[in-house]
Parts: C-alpha cells; structure tokens; sequence
C-alpha cells in the first residue's frame, strides 16, 4: 500500500537525486551562505530579483538528502515569486516545521512544500530542512556573515 511516508521518501530522494536549479547563478542580485555543523551541509544561494519578483533562483553546495531536497524544493517554489509572498511562504514553512503551538500555518501557501512536514517529527533533521531557509532570508536581508543553524 501507498501511503503519505512513501511520498514523502519519494519526493526527497527525487530532489536530492536530481535537484532543480542547482548550480551557480552568475547574474545574481543576491547571495548567501549557509552552514549547519551538526552534519556539515553548506549551501550557497543566489537570487535574481527584478521589480520586487524572484525572477530566477539557484543553489549550490553539498549536503544531506533532506537539505538538498528542501533547497531544491524551495528554489522551485518562490521562482516567480514576489518578496512578499516569499516572505510569507517563510514564515509557513518556518511555523510547519518547528510545530510550534502557538505557531499556525497557512498549508495552501506552501502548496508542494507541505509533503516536508514529517521532518518536524525528527528533531535533529529540523536543521536539515531550515538551512536553504535561512539561507534566503539572509540573502534577501543582504546580511554578509555566512548563516549557520547553530
């Protein structure tokens, strides 16, 4: 039988295999690094952002399956996106995976990127999957030091 946890196994080890817009984005009008030293993934990020909208986005670097899935996943999403809509889908995908209480979430704004709400059952990986995350949030605040998620 098909169930949800083969989905989800499904889709990250599709994005990890075969990540979506991974590679170096000469044209950039913003970057970042990202580190987590729990389990070494890195991550640099690169947008291009044109009258307010992500009109190109893609990253690069090395890491586990789930953080190059979430990356892959959230590269997909925010393209043609506004920065306040990804803003938003920020701070969703933020209250979804640290399940925070008093933290709801807005599930048809995260669209596809809902199917990575089981990491939340997995503390440890939590890092895993926020990293690109914080990652674009430091890009977009243009902050210079390298993100960690320490």
């Amino acid at each position: 039988m098909f169930d949800l946890q083969d989905l989800y196994q499904d889709i990250v080890m599709d994005h990890n295999r075969r990540p979506r817009n991974f590679g170096i984005l000469n044209d950039a009008t913003f970057t970042a690094d990202g580190f987590n030293p729990l389990c070494g993934d890195q991550i640099k990020l690169y947008l291009k952002v044109e009258d307010n909208i992500v009109t190109n986005v893609a990253f690069d670097g090395v890491g586990c399956a789930i953080s190059k899935s979430s990356a892959s996943m959230m590269t997909d999403s925010i393209k043609g996106m506004t920065l306040e809509k990804v803003d938003g889908v920020f701070n969703a995908f933020r209250s979804m995976i640290t399940r925070r209480p008093e933290d709801d979430y807005d599930s048809e704004i995260l669209g596809d990127l809902e199917i990575l709400q089981g990491v939340s059952r997995y503390p440890a990986r939590i890092k895993c999957a926020t990293l690109s995350w914080h990652t674009l949030r430091a890009a977009l605040t243009q902050s210079e030091d390298t993100i960690t998620t320490e």
